[in-house]
């Protein structure tokens, strides 16, 4: 059966792996690494990419972190004085062009020290325009990998990201989603936990061929002042949703994580006007209208 240290070695190739995809794809910026130390157990590599061609600003961590759980979450888990393990590699990437899309994506493993795991992750999409056929390749791709390891996952993670990348407050969701799952382990799937992580490491390896097709169907595309104040008012939507919704997020911060590390998912500049509205049958209002969940990307 896989090892934590096995995990954690994967996830840091996976790590190393994205970078130097996003690195060519950009053609100009590279990755700075900083390393960091928890109090209390572990720590991680924090590399930043910014001012590039393409990307302006974009992180992609690894963190494997150990000690005690905090009270906040022992109590949530209903546990006593147990330790964890937690490793994982997470990603945020936000592009210089609007028609380049926001992505995020995050695989982790937990382990508790009575023996009790979990896999969660995903990735999912926020275009600044949802541009159909960008989202049907995307959700394609994804379903794909998910049919690789169980049927279900693609239906049933969609579905899961839709609900959970939803900002409840403008009841829209962030992006066109893309799948989401969490503790996820061998007494409520079909498989093993050898082979939830090699899903895991699939999830991560797709992150690179998707996102630098998606770099090269967008990236030359011209745009005005008006396109990138929307982008702005865009990147708003995205950041109330990581600092009032996020998971990983409030985990981090609960955990006594690297606050650096968690805002990274935050863009260098975002937006907000008071009561916007787009203009009837403009682009951005054909955006916000196809911000819900439920839709079948895949055949839009």
């Amino acid at each position: 059966m896989i090892t934590k240290e096995e995990i954690t070695a994967a996830y840091q190739r996976i790590q190393d792996d994205i970078c130097k995809g996003l690195e060519a794809a950009d053609g100009k910026a590279l990755f700075e690494e900083e390393r960091w130390e928890r109090e209390g157990g572990g720590g991680g590599r924090t590399r930043i990419i910014q001012q590039g061609q393409v990307i302006e600003r974009g992180g992609v961590n690894f963190s494997a972190v150990h000690g005690e759980l905090p009270k906040k979450i022992k109590d949530a888990f209903q546990v006593e004085n147990q330790d964890f393990f937690a490793s994982g590699v997470s990603i945020v990437i936000h592009p210089k062009s609007p028609w380049v899309p926001i992505i995020h994506m995050n695989v982790r493993y937990f382990e508790l020290d009575n023996g009790n795991y979990w896999f969660g992750g995903g990735i999912d999409l926020t275009p600044h325009y949802i541009i159909e056929k960008d989202a049907s390749f995307f959700h394609q791709q994804l379903k794909s990998v998910c049919d690789r390891y169980d049927s279900s996952f693609y239906p049933r993670f969609k579905a899961w990201a839709d609900d959970y990348f939803f900002i409840k407050h403008r009841n829209e969701t962030r992006g066109v989603g893309g799948i989401f799952y969490d503790k996820l382990h061998a007494g409520n799937t079909a498989l093993d936990k050898d082979h939830l992580f090699a899903f895991s490491k699939a999830v991560g390896e797709s992150f690179v061929p998707i996102y630098t097709a998606l770099i090269d169907r967008n990236k030359d595309r011209s745009f005005s002042e008006a396109e990138q104040q929307w982008q702005y008012i865009r990147r708003g939507r995205y950041v109330e949703f990581n600092l009032v919704y996020d998971a990983g997020t409030k985990f981090g911060l609960e955990t006594n994580g690297r606050i650096e590390s968690i805002l990274m998912s935050l863009p260098p500049q975002a937006n907000w006007f008071y009561n916007y509205q787009a203009k009837p049958g403009s682009l951005e209002d054909q955006t916000a209208q196809r911000l819900k969940k439920g839709i079948d990307w895949i055949n839009a």
